[in-house]
């Protein structure tokens, strides 16, 4: 009797093979998403410290602009370039002809300029973040879903070995072995494929609040830069 895991599965039901479909469906597309996130969020963190060097090196806002379009992974760069094109389209209203003829308007104006560069900012954040998160959502649902699948492939296995013991007659472990080890690999796998899953789910999702941290602290840096040079300037 031949019980290998090749061997057993040659030789299991047709609900079982589709439950290790499943089952390696669920790990090609995690592995995937794994060696997907770490170069992601090696090469994001890479532009961002690419990009952070050179923008407190800059003298000038539009220096910094061409340094964030070199870094197009950087989650900080996309919110400044957010942040600058807001700035470029008040600019270019207020160059329009509408400028306020008293100092209490034109701080008005200035506040009211902080708060539409403030929702640019946020908005750039909010896509970065989930730009970041993207595919995470797969890993935790392989992480609960698959012990369950191989689980359900596991009880299928033994139902059909009980009705071979009944069909037979005889409850020797001849009969029994194949069937229940045939069960049992299922678990097996659901289990081998929800380990790694939920492992690097939470180990990214840390990489994410760290980048979330990052990204907010150069945002109020930024905006405070802004609104800094807009009230001193006279």
């Amino acid at each position: 009797m031949d019980l290998s895991v090749f061997s057993m599965l040659a030789h299991a039901g047709l609900v079982v093979k589709l439950v290790m479909l499943a089952l390696l469906f669920f790990s090609v597309v995690s592995w995937w998403i794994i060696i997907a996130k770490h170069l992601l969020f090696s090469r994001s963190r890479k532009a961002s410290e690419d990009f952070l060097s050179d923008f407190w090196e800059s003298k000038t806002l539009n220096n910094a602009y061409e340094s964030a379009k070199a870094a197009s992974l950087s989650p900080e760069a996309a919110v400044f370039v957010s942040g600058f094109n807001e700035l470029r389209k008040i600019s270019a209203a207020r160059s329009a002809g509408q400028q306020p003829a008293e100092k209490q308007e034109t701080l008005q104006t200035k506040l009211a300029v902080m708060d539409n560069l403030k929702r640019a900012v946020r908005k750039a954040q909010l896509i970065e973040i989930e730009r970041l998160e993207r595919s995470l959502a797969f890993l935790a649902t392989t992480g609960s879903a698959t012990p369950f699948i191989g689980l359900f492939g596991t009880v299928w296995g033994i139902l059909v070995s009980f009705q071979e013991i009944g069909a037979r007659g005889s409850a020797s472990l001849a009969v029994v072995a194949p069937g229940i080890s045939e069960a049992l690999v299922a678990t097996a796998a659901g289990l081998a494929v929800a380990i790694p899953a939920v492992i690097f789910y939470n180990f990214y999702a840390n990489k994410v609040a760290d980048f979330q941290s990052d990204i907010e602290n150069f945002s109020f840096d930024f905006l405070n830069l802004i609104e800094r040079d807009m009230l001193t300037r006279k």
